[in-house]
């Protein structure tokens, strides 16, 4: 008996199926090959959050995941072309392949594991207290007197209460522009709070000489993948491993953030 002319078409439909997975499964591990054959690689970054990415006076992106994305395309060898993303579509990005990495403040947890894959850590995210250059702060005892700022209900805000002494004058503001406000006017001596809002407010007020002195929270941040990308994420690694080891990633935290990249987690 003759196949019917439904079987030979879902025959042929199985087939074309089955060779459209295999090129997507080619294609999945192949990104670092098409990358250095092309010499330019795509790296989606944000714009709206600095200090790690915001948009400067000449109109364009800088801060330190552009700094960062920058150095992985020299060390590679090839050009490259920034694509501004959201926190919203910093994923969706890689998974549909409109970028080959993403370089966004992206933290790694269990949810975003499943669909993508992350390079080392490259850069620290954290909430610590900031004060001028010229007051010793040491430890958390040395709190003891003096006042801080603090956005009220915010992770530095919980954070403080658990480290901060008896003796502390904390003072709790409704939202992070006030919080900053009370610090650059002088309405309290120190500010606790998050290493985007402390960078951006150094940025703008140099004349304070404010500084990184204690560290509330950490959590770093890491490189996205495309789920599979082990030739480019392991090059990647290799990158970031030299960056530690030469310096140039603790150059790029003191620059931005006011403080060393220091260990960070593979």
């Amino acid at each position: 008996m003759k196949p019917s002319t439904h079987t030979k078409r879902f025959f042929s439909l199985g087939i074309a199926a089955a060779a459209l997975l295999l090129a997507a499964g080619a294609q999945a591990q192949s990104a670092l090959d098409e990358v250095m054959k092309a010499k330019k690689i795509t790296i989606a970054i944000p714009t709206d959050f600095p200090p790690y990415g915001f948009v400067g006076t000449d109109l364009k992106p800088q801060g330190l995941d552009i700094d960062m994305a920058n150095y992985i395309a020299a060390k590679l060898g090839v050009e490259i072309e920034l694509t501004p993303v959201s926190s919203a579509n910093r994923v969706p990005y890689l998974q549909t392949r409109k970028a080959d990495l993403v370089i966004s403040t992206l933290g790694k947890n269990a949810e975003r594991e499943k669909v993508i894959d992350f390079t080392a850590a490259y850069s620290p995210f954290f909430q610590a207290v900031f004060a001028p250059k010229s007051m010793s702060i040491k430890s958390f005892a040395d709190l003891a007197g003096k006042s801080v700022g603090v956005t009220r209900g915010a992770i530095e805000d919980q954070e403080l209460s658990k480290l901060a002494p008896a003796g502390t004058d904390v003072k709790r503001f409704e939202d992070n522009n006030a919080t900053v406000s009370s610090f650059v006017a002088g309405q309290v001596q120190l500010i606790a709070t998050g290493a985007s809002v402390a960078g951006n407010m150094m940025a703008k007020n140099p004349q304070l000489n404010t500084e990184y002195k204690l560290l509330l929270k950490d959590s770093p941040n890491f490189i996205g993948v495309a789920k599979g990308e082990d030739k480019l994420r392991l090059k990647v690694n290799e990158i970031i491993a030299a960056g530690k080891k030469a310096g140039d990633l603790d150059r790029m935290a003191v620059k931005w953030l006011g403080r060393p990249a220091g260990d960070l987690p593979q």
